[in-house]
Parts: C-alpha cells; structure tokens; sequence
C-alpha cells in the first residue's frame, strides 16, 4: 500500500473563493498584535476569533489566518490538531462538553456520557442532523468537586446523573449563564465591536 504525501504548506482551497475572513475579523486580531513580540505568538486568539465569528476554522480559515499572521499554513493546521477546543468543520449551535476525568469517571460520567450519544444521536465529536447540538470530551472541566459535570456552551452543570441528561438537553436555557461574558476576543481592549461589526462577522443565514 503507498502512503499519499501531503505539503501541508500546499494550499488546499480555490484562489478564487471569496474571503472568510471580513477586514472586521481581521481588525479584532490586529488588536493582539501590540501585546505580543511577534505575529505568529497571536495565532490562539486569532483561532479563538475566527471560530467565535464562523463557527470552525476550515482549511481556507486556516490559509487566511497563516497569511495575515505571516507564518507556514502548516502552523495553523498544527496548533488547531493540538488543542480539542478548535473545530475544522461546522459544529452545532450549542456544544455539550462531557468531563472525562478521573473525579467525572468514578462518579458516574461515563454513564452520564453514554446517556448523551443516546439522546442526541451521535458520537464524540458529532453533530445533531438538525445542527442544534454537537458532543465532544474534555480531559477536565475543573469542576471535579462536583462531578460529573457537563459544559454547554458556556455554562457548566454539576452532579448530573444520566436519568437528568434527555431533561437537560431538552431545556432552551441550559446554555444561559448570568454573569457577563468578557470581551476579550469581543473587540478593542476598553471597548466593544458595534453590531454592525458583529453583523457582518456572522456566517450566511443568522
């Protein structure tokens, strides 16, 4: 059998698609430029700011941020194969985030993780057909005083048992948090980006 060989350094989209990345994408990662010695140390907030506007980093993503960044596409690729935070491909508008540590697992969460795919449909790192809800593991959700715990979205839920998951899962609110999120990746240090920025940052169809 011969193994394919890839130049990750290749570019893998069309030249002519039109950009992913919008000049209001590109002005919240210029923002971290001033706070670090060189462009390629903004390469997490840069992902961190791209997924947060178009919901994963696909390859021309990836193509994008190397070039405004000045580094090796294949830097991109490497860091988003690292850390299990990044999608390359689209994920549901709420991510569930099963604890898989050790606290998580005595107390229940393999269970709690099973009860998951069952109601949902699917497995680690899947997405509901109607894009509502992807899954996926986390090594820890530092909530291991009150495990298992799960992590939708934003919000974290503790002692959840497997006969609470379908009820949990089928609550509109089990993402709502009520303390204010940060802006951090939001726009401008002292400053937020106005709608019209955030409008435009949306995918096709919000």
């Amino acid at each position: 059998m011969a193994w394919e060989t890839i130049d990750r350094n290749k570019p893998v989209t069309a030249k002519e698609a039109a950009p992913l990345l919008t000049e209001a994408i590109k002005d919240k990662i210029r923002v971290f430029f001033d706070r670090y010695e060189t462009k390629r140390a903004v390469l997490l907030p840069a992902l961190h700011i791209t997924q947060e506007a178009l919901g994963h980093v696909g390859p021309q993503a990836m193509e994008e941020i190397a070039e405004l960044l000045e580094i090796a596409p294949s830097e991109v690729f490497d860091t988003i194969g690292f850390y299990t935070h990044y999608w390359t491909h689209p994920k549901g508008e709420k991510v569930v985030v099963a604890c898989r540590s050790i606290s998580c697992q005595v107390m229940g969460g393999d269970e709690v993780l099973e009860a998951c795919k069952k109601h949902l449909g699917i497995e680690d790192h899947g997405t509901t057909s109607d894009g509502k809800y992807s899954l996926m593991t986390e090594e820890c959700l530092a909530g291991c005083d009150h495990a298992p715990c799960l992590l939708i979205n934003e919000k974290l839920h503790e002692k959840v048992k497997p006969e609470d998951v379908a009820t949990l899962l089928e609550d509109a609110n089990n993402d709502k948090i009520e303390m204010p999120r940060s802006d951090l990746y939001d726009g401008p240090p002292g400053g937020s980006v106005d709608s019209d920025s955030k409008a435009a940052d949306a995918p096709a169809g919000e």
